[in-house]
């Protein structure tokens, strides 16, 4: 049966027709490892042939109807003397702004990406249309156009209203193999995750997700790997200069092509073809391009015995033969570039920040800039120190001066160093203007190794296991994970990795004299003793937050001002340390609403003061109902924490005033 969520999404979507096309394909002239520009329908209607989507076959008889999502690789081989479809292109966007339930439906259960065929009840109706539509496209003209797109609605409201009485088994592509397939076709490329998400049509941190959940490895890696299996080739079977080989392989910059190379295979460039040239001597051919096998597109399959994915053309070749030594290289790799290019340089510099909020001071940055000039790494590397951390002892420079992190950018902040590359800045973060004009690296969890590597870092500060994976031999880096260290063991850490430990303690007691002062406020005014939902969602589910650290302004209300949530959600508040929230129904919320409900509020959240329901909480009808930008409740720094408290205590205050 087609679910609920398929039709919900085409509700949502704006569709743009881009081509419908009328195909006849003879017997021995079959269409092969054909990449789907976008979204199609196809609908047969004379012969029959078996149609492959990606590695999944369907079988196309008469009246058969086939779809695919873009990046598809679609293959048909004709069974009979003739075969005769239909072919409707579409784009399908979901505009922004729209609910956040709907853009997270979308990446989870994308319909016009799916794949799935079926025989229609009433055939000759679909018929009629598809061939109605196909005149119609032919013709030119706004109008024309406009009427087309009326005709491609029609076709696609019949089909699915006749799929939903099917028991139709619709599939989801395989994300990673069509990564795969995208980095093998286009890794000579300035290629970055982001493009290669955009090209899927799914957001960079949900690909890398899907990439190393199916994988066991990261999209950096595995785009790295086929660069330098490329590049061996071309080292030991041509003459080519070192300059043609790298940008050959995706690196525009020589140098860091050696410096790759040399930490992936353990050899120079020139170290490698000397040490193969004996071996190849043999051979009188040498070959100058990559050759034409090489350029054909593919189709991919997944080894489930080496959980390794293999490079499959007509004679089953395999991508460079199969390393199963994958486990220790990928040790070597991971360090590396994503791509090579630009040089690198600091990021722009900000101004200190002035305490905004009421009370006690701001813990606001007190020391010196950071972001010296180009030879600052190589002027301090002389005068290091070292330092115990999660992951053992390391060296790190005395007086770090060109530090990136990523996630914890108001905790460095905090301590008045300036750094030069930073994660992904939600807007309305509390320290978005502070790191305007800083080098953006890529989502916290999934950096780019090659752009961290331009900025020459001499200290990088990591909140999770992946990315310290990917840069921990580029530059001393500190292992802080996001979720289980306290605020006190990561501002401790944080000074020694700066070179402050002292100035740790005066942060975190300016801090605490704020929270005791706001809780007095509170008190005051009677409000510290009622409860307090924290809630994200619209009318389908409401996220609640169930954790002391869950962001969303969770640690500030629950952990510093020590004010509860209801009894049902506190009994599970008490009873973990860790992340957690959990979803309930929007008919579910009278039972979850507290005296007081901060709701995460971000652009194209779900309006609800249609709601009677909602209207109805206590919280809401009588103004203590709090909205909460999600940019600046999104982070768990100090600096963060202490903008969050002013926004929340002076938001409870003014709802008793």
């Amino acid at each position: 049966m087609i679910e609920r969520d398929h039709m919900l999404l085409w509700n949502h979507a704006f569709i743009k027709v881009l081509d419908v096309r009328h195909t006849t394909l003879e017997a021995g002239n079959s269409l092969r490892a054909y990449k789907l520009p976008s979204s199609m329908f196809m609908y047969s209607v004379r012969g029959d042939a078996d149609v492959w989507m990606d590695n999944r076959e369907y079988a196309a008889r008469r009246y058969h109807v086939v779809h695919g999502g873009k990046g598809t690789m679609l293959t048909i081989n004709v069974t009979e003397d003739l075969f005769e479809c239909y072919m409707i292109f579409y784009k399908a966007v979901i505009p922004l702004p729209n609910r956040q339930e709907i853009l997270e439906l979308m990446e989870r259960r994308n319909p016009f990406a799916m794949q799935y065929g079926f025989q229609p009840h009433h055939p000759a109706l679909l018929l009629e249309m598809a061939k109605e539509l196909y005149r119609e496209w032919g013709t030119e003209g706004e109008l024309e156009r406009f009427y087309t797109k009326k005709l491609f609605y029609d076709f696609v409201y019949e089909l699915l209203r006749q799929l939903a009485s099917h028991n139709i088994q619709t599939h989801q592509p395989d994300l990673a193999e069509q990564a795969i397939r995208y980095i093998h076709e286009h890794y000579r490329e300035q290629l970055t995750l982001e493009s290669l998400a955009q090209a899927l049509n799914y957001s960079a941190p949900y690909v890398a997700r899907q990439f190393k959940s199916k994988t066991g490895r990261s999209l950096i890696e595995y785009l790295i790997e086929v660069r330098m299996g490329e590049a061996g080739q071309l080292l030991k079977e041509t003459d080519l200069p070192l300059q043609e080989i790298a940008e050959g392989v995706g690196y525009s910059d020589t140098s860091y092509f050696i410096r790759v190379f040399k930490k992936w295979i353990g050899l120079t460039p020139g170290q490698y073809r000397e040490k193969h040239r004996a071996q190849s001597s043999d051979n009188p051919v040498k070959r100058f391009i990559l050759s034409d096998a090489r350029r054909q597109r593919a189709r991919y399959i997944v080894n489930d015995s080496k959980n390794h994915f293999q490079y499959m053309k007509e004679r089953k070749l395999s991508m460079y033969g199969n390393k199963s030594s994958w486990a220790v290289t990928s040790l070597m790799l991971c360090l590396m570039l994503l791509l090579g290019a630009c040089s690198g340089g600091a990021g722009g510099q900000s101004q200190p920040v002035s305490n905004a909020g009421g009370g006690a001071s701001s813990p606001v940055p007190t020391g010196e800039n950071g972001g010296a000039g180009e030879n600052s790494h190589a002027q301090t590397e002389s005068k290091t120190r070292k330092m115990s951390t999660l992951k053992g002892d390391i060296e790190v420079p005395a007086n770090p001066e060109r530090i990136v992190v990523l996630y914890h950018v108001g905790d460095v902040l905090a301590f008045g160093a300036k750094p030069v590359g930073v994660s992904e800045v939600y807007d309305g973060a509390a320290f978005q203007q502070d790191v305007s004009g800083i080098p953006s690296l890529g989502h916290w969890m999934e950096p780019s190794p090659e752009a961290v590597l331009a900025l020459n870092p001499d200290l990088i500060i990591v909140p999770s296991e992946d990315p310290y994976r990917v840069l921990k031999d580029i530059a001393p880096t500190v292992y802080m994970p996001f979720d289980s260290m306290t605020l006190e063991e990561r501002m401790e850490m944080i000074g020694k990795a700066l070179g402050k430990e002292n100035e740790s303690d005066a942060l975190l007691q300016q801090f605490y004299a704020k929270v005791e002062s706001s809780k007095d406020k509170l008190r005051e005014a009677g409000i510290l003793n009622k409860t307090v939902t924290i809630m994200e969602g619209g009318k389908g589910n409401m996220l609640i937050t169930a954790s002391k650290k869950y962001g969303r302004g969770s640690e500030v209300v629950y952990e510093y001002l020590g004010m509860k949530a209801p009894d049902i959600i506190q009994k599970d508040i008490d009873a973990t340390d860790k992340v957690y929230s959990y979803d309930i129904s929007f008919e579910k919320l009278p039972q979850y609403a507290g005296d007081i409900i901060i709701r995460s509020a971000y652009e194209g959240m779900e309006n609800l003061t249609d709601s009677a329901l909602w209207n109805n909480l206590p919280a809401v009808k009588e103004g203590r109902l709090i909205e909460l930008d999600f940019g600046l409740s999104y982070y768990t720094d100090i600096y963060s924490l202490d903008k969050q408290l002013d926004y929340i205590v002076d938001s409870l205050l003014k709802s008793v005033s």
